[in-house]
């Protein structure tokens, strides 16, 4: 479970920021429409990343597709669903988006992406 310490700790810092108000973005200098979703988009790339490394630590054989992969994905996509129940149900001031889903998982699957060129590249260099 140490492993995945950094992972959990961005899943906080991840809670915290979508439970928090959003600034005043109405100054179109400091903002362009769709950051929200890149931001979404980063959350989660990030995430994934750090639950890949983790099950790597864990000593997990990298494989393209393994049962541990399936959990950290599947976490994943739980954490994104749930992050959007949150603003829903526990906030006043942020809103449950279906894009926002759609965002976390393009992240996701970017994270799965870099996971994946990481584990070809080491059976590449075994062969």
């Amino acid at each position: 479970m140490k492993h995945y310490l950094w992972a959990i700790i961005w899943a906080i810092l991840v809670l915290i920021l979508i439970s928090s108000p959003m600034p005043d973005v109405t100054d179109s200098r400091h903002s362009f429409p769709g950051i929200d979703k890149l931001v979404h988009t980063g959350f989660f790339f990030v995430f994934t990343v750090l639950m890949f490394f983790g099950s790597l630590m864990n000593g997990n054989e990298p494989n393209l597709i393994s049962w541990p992969n399936v959990v950290v994905l599947l976490s994943a996509s739980i954490f994104a669903i749930g992050t959007e129940l949150v603003q829903k149900f526990f906030t006043d001031n942020r809103q449950f988006e279906y894009w926002d889903i759609f965002a976390d998982h393009v992240g996701i699957g970017m994270g799965y992406f870099a996971y994946l060129v990481l584990v070809l590249a080491i059976k590449k260099t075994k062969i």
